[in-house]
């Protein structure tokens, strides 16, 4: 874990209002089927260099509440794609290696990363999350990045 700076930048993608709750009950949890949905209707160029990222964004309540859960990509807008903004500044980035490239392997892997912010953030850690924008970043097939927002 480092801190990073970020700057501001926009993605497109497909967003759900949910909460840290629901995602927890199987038949509750929608953030599997945003992403299989993305996965179906968003062509992306990775040869071309674009690249994947789960964003996570307006916070109503920390941990507590609702917040927008976003399957988005850095490439162009298409008409069904909502565009959304990352918000520039202070983070804390979490990293890892998935053992293969396939989604199985690549949820395990993001939602280790997120245990590990959980984790870090439920202790008495130096750093205050901000509930700003927190996202995942896929660098590449098996290559993955969570950024936490903070003040």
């Amino acid at each position: 874990m480092k801190e990073v700076i970020i700057q501001q930048r926009v993605l497109n993608g497909l967003s759900i209002q949910t909460s840290l709750a629901d995602e927890m009950d199987p038949k509750k949890a929608n953030i599997g089927v945003l992403w299989q949905k993305f996965d179906h209707e968003v062509p992306v160029d990775y040869r071309g260099g674009e690249r994947v990222y789960g964003l996570y964004s307006s916070y109503e309540n920390g941990t507590e509440g609702n917040f927008n859960a976003t399957a988005a990509y850095d490439g162009k807008s298409r008409h069904f794609l909502k565009e959304v903004v990352v918000e520039g500044g202070k983070y804390l980035l979490f990293e890892a290696e998935a053992n293969s490239s396939d989604d199985k392997a690549r949820g395990a892997t993001v939602m280790a990363l997120w245990g590990e912010v959980w984790a870090y953030f439920g202790a008495n850690s130096n750093h205050t999350r901000a509930f700003k924008t927190d996202f995942d970043f896929y660098k590449d097939a098996t290559h993955i990045e969570v950024y936490v927002s903070i003040l």
